[in-house]
């Protein structure tokens, strides 16, 4: 889990954040302003500072942010001048926008705020449909408007080219101030309230979000075009409401709640896609008619409120369906503000000590909670205080009256506070419960620290303290006309009845302290906690799993204290263990050395385990009959483990069994699905065949223990253990696990290579779409949910345990994807769209082949171990387009499908998509914080120096160079962007850092001049894709380069020197193939789509290319290996080349494929 931040407001307006990975409150970089509340994302910040304007605050990224300015050069054809840009009457401006409706000349184009900068001059766009346009980056049509083409013709009367301009976002780390427009009429009023949200309303375009803000008159707007790329949006616009509004908060989805002065609560309703600021209001009541609503936040589903008695609600029954609820809850705790953050974490102020405290035990299951835990996190000033900050005082109330006797005849100095007296800590006993058996602290009041609960201590400085023995300081003297004024209200804290502490003066009221000029010193000690306003937890990621600091503090110490013992770190806990194993082992090696000459009393061992199974019969009808299985492990006198797995089944009630030597089987892959809990062994003749020994047991953890204990015994009778070697080729399979094989010398050999069938392959812990070696011992995976991880040298973790799995470098890992089911409709001439279709149709709810039905209720995530987090929604991303409900149109059951309505539509269908989360654990950690579609590392050799280099392409499509990777920093140190013109989806880099890249629209791109000394290089040069053809995957070696388009078809670059990079042409290699990679060696390994074996057909299937010669650097044929349900593969780490043989062979065992496509 990557680290985030909580954003809190003190009583005098400075900003704090506080790191989940932290345990003290850092101020915001830019202190010049005041603020009074904020409202916090991931990636931004937005607050009301004390002159009542909005500001935002942009955290710094590597990925800057860009806007893409666009205009249009229109000319027409003239008979005497040829294209000149005098137009017709009725023609278009000679400088528009792309509908032409709009006069848009260069110069006109301007940047909307100070707060953005020209990236370069205007340019032309050279780059149409994907292909490059001749010299001028014109484009030909008959008229305006009408279908252009990069080609002329000889009836093209008129003509276009797009010019472009990039603008970026300068001011990162920073407050920027929101520019309102200049007409005084049109500026809303002075802003109290603000709320940002939005981000995961239900279809709506990634990266929108949502700013409501409430103005002092009671009014509430809405700032329009708002998003990641334009965080400062464009204007307010203003939204009715039946009665003037105090404050509001908006939710991550399609939430939105508001106050009202008389106490009631706004829900707005139809917030969507379309419409992101909603339809009409609904009012609730509050739930005490005496007592209204002051203040109120939600978030996806909970909806938390306070009251004006200061008393906490949460709201049931609130969801997307039912946006104002059930029924109120009273919590318990008295609060100033709560806020409901990420994942429906709550955060509130306590009214009396205004103390900052966590709501825990919020679940899906339990939204509510459990109870209010207080964050006792210091501020980062705070570290500077040296042990003396713990007074003589505060030792005294800890151990007796001795040492308090010796603390009341001291004399204060600066740098005694009264920290323990004045507040005790969540782990040390209260002052009045330490003191009462000695009687030195009779009175004093026993007081709780809940948040609904004051707290006794004193506020003011330990120089101001009367009668304590010692000479009093100096204070400083000033008149009220003096003191500056502050620009926070401040409230004072109602006071406990009792008696003070001996010794001690009256403590003084906060409003008091609201008069100290914000120049002079805090009234509240540095041991003390600070006095909140306000807190915002919308870009604070808390999980179950999430191990904070916040609530933690050493007994009687003070933070200068805590940090001379530092807490054992999980690196020196693997070391102490390596430690020990080491002088066990050296022990052990002493104590056995006289008796190496006796003879061994038990020459081998056998060892069995039994249980009950399920297998898929190998005959007709396949079925699922009841089995008994034994695993029998043997050592034999070489020191070597074997192991036999016997599967005892009866058929026409004869008894009979199979067995499979573990020696034999290349791969154990878990067959998750809804119905069983089962899975895979392979050998090389059930590999040939297509045809595994499916095995499933009763429960997931039975099927854990027995895919673990089998793993380990394939491993030891093959004597593989530990982590991969840096050689290793991985691949991952369409569920996401990940397996890894080592490769051995004769795999790439010229002659008699090693078939793939007989390869080994181990599984991994952790859940990847994507994984990316290099021959240096760097691994880079991505998730299906675009998080990037860089592999950290374990081995193990999810279901491997124990001696399956590394005791150090595992860590938590969860991933996020989207189930598609697809709803399908037929036209009829009497009722239109209907659901009820011909016989011969597809079922109106399918998957997207339309063979299998799939309807909300009975699809299932795709295994147990994922479970749902969110709802069923409208996919609008859909290939080809869809229309403003989400639906694609077609002639007919399958066809092409696109987003409109036509005459001959006479079918149609709508994507609908459902988030799923699963939780795991393996060898990796995050990469934090940009997401990323695609990553290459570049395939050298294992004796390489100097940095590795690593290129990737975020989600949004930037080009992103890592700087500082290495085999000690796997992780690297920082994102270089590099420019595009659009954006891309496919990026691979050579042994010879030769950079290569596919577009969003299937063209491909070149990046000259890259070097170690220049890491991003300086210009993209466009390579034509295949005729008729658009790439979506690229992959360099050391000297090839391969692409694979759309159809399946593979793709080799011609013509490739080191004097012309970009080759010539492209060749076409083979069809039938969904993923490529090209490794150190050029050798080349793809995933096919269909392999028909013997026995049955497999998709998703690991072959390699056999013949891969430099004189021949397309191969001769196909090697088929393991399948189906593979779905990735990565052989840029295998630089492991066969030494060259001096005879030629005339044979080959291997029946390959001739040249041409992959076989099915």
């Amino acid at each position: 889990m990557p680290t985030s931040v909580l954003w809190a407001v003190d009583l005098f307006g400075r900003v704090y954040t506080l790191s989940t990975a932290g345990q003290y409150w850092e101020p915001c970089r830019d202190t010049q302003l005041e603020f009074k509340r904020v409202t916090a994302l991931r990636q931004c910040c937005w607050g009301i500072a004390a002159d009542n304007q909005v500001y935002v605050y942009v955290c710094a990224s590597d990925v800057p942010i860009r806007r893409r300015e666009e205009t249009y050069e229109n000319q027409r054809w003239n008979p005497v001048g040829s294209f000149c840009e005098k137009l017709l009457p009725s023609d278009r401006w000679p400088w528009s926008d792309v509908s032409g409706l709009q006069h848009q000349p260069l110069d006109r184009v301007a940047l909307p705020s100070p707060h953005w900068e020209w990236e370069s001059d205007w340019y032309v766009d050279e780059n149409f449909g994907g292909e490059p346009t001749e010299k001028g980056g014109w484009t030909y049509a008959i008229d305006f408007p009408a279908t252009y083409t990069r080609d002329k013709k000889w009836n093209s009367c008129v003509r276009r080219r797009k010019w472009i301009r990039y603008r970026r976002y300068k001011s990162r780390d920073t407050w920027a101030k929101i520019p309102s427009k200049d007409d005084p009429k049109q500026l809303p009023d002075p802003f109290n309230d603000l709320s940002v949200g939005g981000w995961e309303i239900t279809d709506e375009p990634i990266g929108r979000l949502s700013v409501w803000a409430v103005s002092l008159q009671g009014k509430v707007w809405y700032r329009e075009d708002v998003s990641y790329s334009n965080p400062e949006g464009s204007f307010w616009s203003l939204v009715d409401t039946p009665g003037e509004t105090v404050q509001i908060s908006c939710g991550p989805h399609d939430l939105l709640w508001a106050t009202l002065w008389e106490g009631q609560a706004l829900v707005r309703e139809g917030i969507s896609r379309h419409n992101p600021k909603g339809s009409s209001w609904s009012i609730v009541e509050p739930p005490m008619a005496e007592n209204g609503i002051m203040h109120v936040s939600v978030g996806v589903s909970v909806v938390w409120a306070v009251t004006k008695d200061r008393k906490v609600w949460f709201r049931r029954g609130v969801n997307s369906h039912n946006p104002c609820g059930t029924s109120w809850i009273e919590m318990v705790g008295e609060m100033v503000m709560v806020n409901v953050g990420l994942n429906d974490q709550v955060w509130g102020i306590a009214c009396e000590d205004r103390a900052m405290y966590f709501r825990q035990g919020v679940t899906p299951s339990e939204l509510s909670g459990k109870t209010w835990k207080a964050i006792v996190a210091g501020r980062e000033c705070d570290r500077s205080h040296s042990g003396s900050s713990s007074s003589l005082l505060s030792a005294g109330c800890f151990f007796g009256d001795e040492v308090r006797g010796s603390a009341e005849s001291s004399v204060p100095s600066d740098t005694d506070t009264s920290s323990e007296v004045d507040r005790p800590g969540p782990d040390q006993p209260h002052p009045a419960d330490c003191l009462d058996s000695t009687g030195s602290c009779k009175g004093s009041p026993v007081l709780g620290t809940g948040p609904g609960r004051p707290t006794a201590r004193a506020e003011e400085k330990a120089s101001q303290a009367e009668g304590t023995g010692g000479e009093p300081r100096p204070q400083p003297v000033s008149t009220l006309a003096e003191l500056p004024w502050t620009n926070i209200d401040l409230k004072e804290p109602r006071r406990v009845p009792g008696h003070s502490i001996p010794g001690l003066p009256e403590p003084p009221g906060l409003s008091s302290l609201g008069l100290l000029p914000l120049g002079l010193e805090e009234p509240y000690s540095t041991d003390d906690h600070p006095l909140w306003a306000w807190v915002s937890g919308g870009g604070c990621a808390v999980e179950a799993h999430t191990a904070l600091k916040w609530f933690s503090a050493q007994s009687g110490l003070s933070p200068a204290v805590q940090t001379l013992a530092p807490p054992v770190t999980p690196a020196q806990t693997a070391a102490w263990r390596k430690q020990i194993f080491q002088q066990l082992t050296e022990r052990t090696k002493r104590e056995l050395e006289n008796f190496r000459h006796y003879e061994q009393a038990v020459e081998q061992s056998v060892w069995v385990k039994m249980g009950a199974l399920q297998w898929w019969c190998d005959w007709k009808p396949h079925k699922w009959v009841d089995v008994r299985v034994a695993l029998e492990q043997f050592t034999g006198h070489d020191g070597v483990r074997d192991s036999i797995l016997f599967i005892y089944y009866v058929v026409n009630e004869e008894k009979k069994y199979i067995h499979l030597f573990l020696n034999e089987v290349t791969v154990l892959v878990p067959v998750l699905n809804e119905a069983k809990h089962s899975f895979a062994l392979y050998t090389p003749e059930r590999t040939r065949q297509r045809w595994p020994a499916r095995l499933a047991a009763a429960t997931e953890q039975e099927m854990n223990d027995w895919l673990a204990l089998l793993s380990l015994s394939c491993c030891e009778s093959r004597r593989v253990h530990g982590r991969p070697s840096t050689q290793a080729i991985w691949s991952v399979t369409c569920k996401g696990d990940i397996f890894v094989s080592e490769p051995s010398l004769d795999l790439e050999a010229p002659e008699r290579p090693l078939p793939c069938d007989q390869m080994f392959w181990r599984q991994m812990g952790g859940h990847l779409r994507v994984v990316e070696a290099s021959s240096r011992g760097v691994v880079w995976g991505l998730g299906y949910d675009h998080t990037a991880w860089v592999y950290t040298g374990g081995y193990g973790g999810g279901c491997f345990q124990g001696l399956a799995s590394s005791t150090s470098n595992i860590y938590t890992q969860s991933d996020v994807k989207c189930v598609y089911i697809y709803e399908n409709q037929r036209w009829n001439p009497v009722t239109g769209y209907t659901s009820r279709g011909l016989p011969t149709d597809r079922y109106m709810w399918s998957d997207a082949s339309g063979l299998q039905e799939r309807t909300k209720a009975s699809t299932k995530p795709p295994s147990p171990q994922w479970t749902w987090v969110s709802d069923w929604y409208v996919d609008f991303s859909a290939p080809g387009g869809t229309d403003q409900e989400g639906w694609q149109y077609a002639s007919d059951f399958p066809a092409s499908y696109h987003g409109y309505k036509t005459m001959k539509a006479f079918v149609r269908r709508r994507c609908w998509a459902r988030k799923c989360k699963l939780v795991t654990s393996g060898p990796w950690l995050e990469v934090a914080p940009i997401a990323l579609g695609d990553v290459s590392i570049i395939p050298e050799s294992p004796d390489a120096k100097g940095s590795i280099a690593l290129w990737a392409v975020s989600d949004k499509g930037d080009v992103l160079c890592r700087l500082g990777v290495s085999e000690l920093n796997p992780a690297g140190s920082s994102w270089l962007h590099v420019g595009t013109d659009q954006p891309f989806t496919c990026i691979s880099v050579g042994a010879c850092h030769q950079v290569w890249a596919v577009a969003r629209d299937g063209s491909a791109f070149y990046r000259g001049s890259v070097s170690p000394s220049q890491p991003a290089g300086d210009c993209w040069y466009h390579i034509p894709s295949p005729p008729k053809q658009r790439l979506k995957q690229v992959s360099v070696g050391q000297t090839s380069v391969y692409a694979l388009d759309e159809n399946g078809n593979l793709w080799y670059r011609q013509g490739i020197t080191p004097s012309y990079p970009q080759g010539s042409s492209w060749e076409h290699v083979s069809n039938n193939v969904c993923k490529v990679s090209v490794g150190p060696l050029d050798q080349v390994w793809v995933i096919a789509n269909k392999v028909q074996g013997s026995h049955s057909l497999s998709r998703g299937t690991v072959c390699h290319r056999t013949g891969v010669q430099p004189h021949e650097p397309t191969g001769q044929g196909w090697d088929y290996g393991i399948g189906g349900g593979w779905d990735h593969i990565s052989v840029r780490a295998n630089a492991t080349g066969a030494p060259r043989s001096g005879c030629q062979e005339t044979s080959t065992p291997l029946e390959e494929a001739g040249s041409g496509p992959v076989r099915c």
